[in-house]
């Protein structure tokens, strides 16, 4: 007996379906029943807790994108290393040469990095 491809994931529609229906209603019951008394304190930009200070419209420096930059291809990098030492055991000297190259040019990203002097703030 066979079960075809649409049932078998009959479940997770209906489950999906569930969780929308909920969420929305949650959404709609508040928007209907929740309390609605406005006053010019809560149409202000919260800035941590203190007065926003200066334009909300200006530049940023590039060393804030830099700095993203490097924390998301470090990231990426423990990413690909945490299923490579589970796997450790089974995977062979293949693999293990392929994450030895894999780490030396992350050490030669982090390097050019360093050189020239992303990591410094100034």
């Amino acid at each position: 007996m066979e079960i075809s491809l649409s049932l078998k994931y009959l479940p997770i529609l209906i489950v999906s379906l569930i969780v929308f229906v909920i969420g929305g209603a949650m959404v709609l019951i508040n928007q209907i029943l929740g309390p609605k008394r406005p006053y010019p304190e809560k149409a202000v930009a919260y800035e941590c807790g203190l007065p926003p200070t200066g334009e909300p419209r200006h530049r940023f420096d590039v060393k804030f994108y830099a700095i993203a930059i490097l924390f998301a291809v470090f990231d990426v990098e423990a990413v690909f290393l945490y299923p490579w030492a589970v796997t450790f055991n089974q995977i062979g000297l293949f693999a293990y040469v392929e994450m030895v190259i894999f780490i030396a040019l992350l050490l030669v990203a982090y390097f050019y990095a360093w050189i020239r002097g992303a990591f410094q703030w100034e």
